[in-house]
């Protein structure tokens, strides 16, 4: 895990090293302690996670300490973990699970799934017992919204050792759980092909609009033969392109010595290769996915162009 976690410091343990509850209480109150969670605190001079992934890790942290051993990071903990990205999905509790059956409990900063959870289904990151990416997947998918759930799996077909037939295999294995089916609809939408939330989210805007399923990462070559460049989304049978604009697919174009004009400059160059080769082009940014009809209006516009 790549995230910046500061070190914590545990109630139990200073009271262990003989501070007395007094001094703990003083050590809050003149801000030479900060709280992560009753219990379990970050010295404030100690770099502090600067996200809102980081931030649920150092919370997952503080809270293991204080659980009765059992249970495994699930849910969208679990993805965080395991470097999943979980758009739209409420932070602010740990989810665990553990084998059983009997429904769970929520509180204040913890939500405890009981559900059947073989060994085979969970795993190890970074000293976390969490549950497997097949499992998390469905766990996630059988919670949240659509959107949400596609963002999640198109990531894990993307970025780890998981393909739809373990996806469909883990879904199988929740039988008759409550979510099943929207989870089954998530992952048999899911595509490995976008490679970030905004790209999944899009597909789901398409999607919606009723839009024909693109081909993703789509590779354009010249009449004779030359790379032009690799797009988001494809319509080939429309001579039509589509091109998710956000800010970090500027930073990846990025070379030691270029600046954030010297990408956009050569984004414009690869865009009017692209148009040369007779595709017609629609790009789009993050606030645009929450309101698509212009864009998916742009799309229909440059289909009905090519006259098919």
């Amino acid at each position: 895990m790549a995230m910046a976690i500061p070190p914590l410091t545990l109630r139990r343990e200073l009271l262990g090293a003989g501070w007395t509850s007094a001094e703990v209480q003083r050590l809050r109150q003149s801000g030479v302690l900060n709280p992560v969670r009753r219990g379990s605190y970050v010295r404030p001079l100690d770099p502090q996670p600067d996200t809102p992934e980081a931030q649920h890790l150092l919370l997952i942290r503080a809270t293991l300490p204080h659980l009765a051993p059992g249970w495994v990071l699930s849910h969208a903990s679990a993805a965080v973990v395991l470097g999943l990205p979980v758009w739209g999905q409420d932070l602010g509790r740990v989810h665990v699970t553990r084998d059983g059956s009997g429904g769970g409990r929520l509180t204040r900063g913890v939500h405890r799934h009981v559900s059947p959870l073989d060994e085979d289904q969970t795993t190890v990151v970074d000293g976390l017992r969490v549950t497997s990416p097949a499992r998390t997947v469905t766990d996630v998918a059988r919670t949240v919204s659509f959107e949400q759930a596609v963002v999640v799996a198109d990531a894990a077909l993307a970025t780890l050792p998981l393909d739809p037939a373990a996806l469909l295999a883990a879904q199988a294995r929740s039988g008759l759980w409550r979510g099943a089916p929207q989870a089954l609809r998530a992952i048999r939408f899911a595509d490995g092909g976008a490679r970030s939330p905004g790209e999944s989210r899009s597909r789901v805007a398409m999607h919606r609009a009723g839009l024909p399923r693109p081909v993703l990462q789509y590779e354009i070559f010249s009449d004779a033969g030359g790379f032009v460049g690799c797009v988001d989304f494809a319509w080939p049978n429309l001579r039509t392109v589509g091109e998710f604009d956000g800010r970090i697919k500027y930073g990846r174009l990025l070379e030691p010595g270029r600046d954030p004009g010297d990408a956009v400059f050569a984004e414009k160059v690869r865009e009017d290769a692209i148009r040369a080769c007779d595709w017609r082009m629609t790009r789009w940014i993050w606030p645009d996915i929450d309101c698509f009809d212009p864009v998916a209006t742009r799309l229909r516009q440059c289909f009905a162009r090519t006259g098919c």
